[in-house]
């Protein structure tokens, strides 16, 4: 009966070849370029490479497939029932079904993937072959896109974070010019104290104007009361440049003592300072984790490039005929050894 439906009734399939291996190539970085000393090695990725075999066998993969190649019209063959889908196309069946038309096949030691692809057509093993390894490539690049993303992810959030203190830095500062309306209060000082300076010198000048004006001239003088009124209003307006400068200052002036505010610049000063050296060495190191990241690639490299059978290779009629033979005729041995050992007993 087996040797009848193998050679009547199961139908040939054929089988596509495909072969290809995790590479991952790490490129030196551009100062060791420009020395002329590149590090260029290639070399298995053994995590990705497991993790591809496993995905290759999983429903998954099955899914992928099947939105590019149509898996349950490829494999349903109502004349055919041992060897073909059958009725059940749930993605269990269909999973189930794939284990025995996809053979993967994995060597540890040198991290190759070898897979057979099966169907009852050319086109269609070759088709689904395509599908695997467009759907691996696929999962490799997303691999490497999730390295990189991981690479970068704690680089960029401190940059982020640095960002944001250099942006709150400057904006403290802003608003202490503008609340104070002063740019730099250290300048600032320098220009009073050029024009308390300057106070000082006229006063000097109208004190002499006013000792001579004595000397020379009768006490009702009018030039006399009006140089003492010159005295007094530089001495008033030397007193209220100087009261700025200390916390005892008018307060009708309705600003800060300029000993507090240059305090307070400082501080921001020394913030803002803080935070953009903190923002250079955080982009610094980000720009790094980028470039580390970029020189770490993965890819698929095929080494054996799927193709459409000409010949049916399977099922292995023969093959498949001599082991049922041999398994029936050992089965037979057995439970005639059995049936005469119990008959002897007796």
């Amino acid at each position: 009966m087996t040797a009848w439906y193998l050679f009547t009734v199961a139908e040939d399939q054929y089988a596509s070849n495909l072969g290809f291996s995790v590479r991952k190539e790490d490129i030196g970085s551009a100062v060791e370029i420009l020395g002329g000393i590149t590090d260029l090695t290639g070399g298995s990725s053994t995590n990705d490479t497991d993790i591809l075999f496993e995905y290759i066998q999983s429903p998954n993969m099955v899914r992928a497939v099947m939105r590019d190649v149509d898996l349950v019209a490829a494999y349903t063959r109502p004349t055919d029932p041992v060897f073909s889908l059958g009725d059940d196309t749930r993605i269990e069946a269909v999973s189930d079904y794939w284990g025995r038309m996809v053979n993967v096949y994995f060597d540890r030691s040198s991290h190759l993937i070898e897979i057979r692809v099966k169907a009852f057509t050319p086109e269609d093993a070759l088709n689904i072959a395509e599908a695997i390894r467009k759907e691996s490539n696929r999962t490799i690049n997303e691999l490497s896109a999730i390295a990189r993303e991981d690479a970068t992810r704690y680089a960029r959030a401190e940059l982020d974070r640095s960002l944001e203190r250099l942006k709150q830095a400057r904006a403290a500062l802003t608003d202490f010019r503008t609340r104070n309306q002063i740019v730099d209060p250290a300048a600032d000082i320098q220009g009073r104290m050029g024009l308390l300076n300057t106070l000082q010198a006229e006063l000097a000048n109208a004190l002499i104007d006013l000792d001579l004006l004595r000397q020379n001239s009768r006490e009702d003088d009018p030039r006399i009361v009006q140089a003492e009124r010159r005295v007094e209003v530089i001495r008033v307006r030397i007193s209220e440049e100087r009261a700025r400068f200390s916390e005892d200052g008018d307060a009708s002036q309705e600003q800060e003592a300029y000993s507090q505010l240059i305090s307070q610049y400082e501080a921001l000063a020394v913030d803002q300072k803080f935070a953009e050296e903190s923002y250079v060495a955080t982009l610094a190191a980000y720009d790094a984790a980028i470039a580390e990241a970029q020189r770490q690639s993965r890819y698929l490299a095929t080494y054996i490039e799927p193709s459409a059978a000409e010949t049916p290779l399977f099922p292995r009629r023969w093959t498949t005929l001599l082991t049922l033979f041999g398994a029936l005729a050992t089965a037979w041995t057995v439970l005639t050894m059995i049936y005469y050992s119990l008959r002897d007993r007796r």
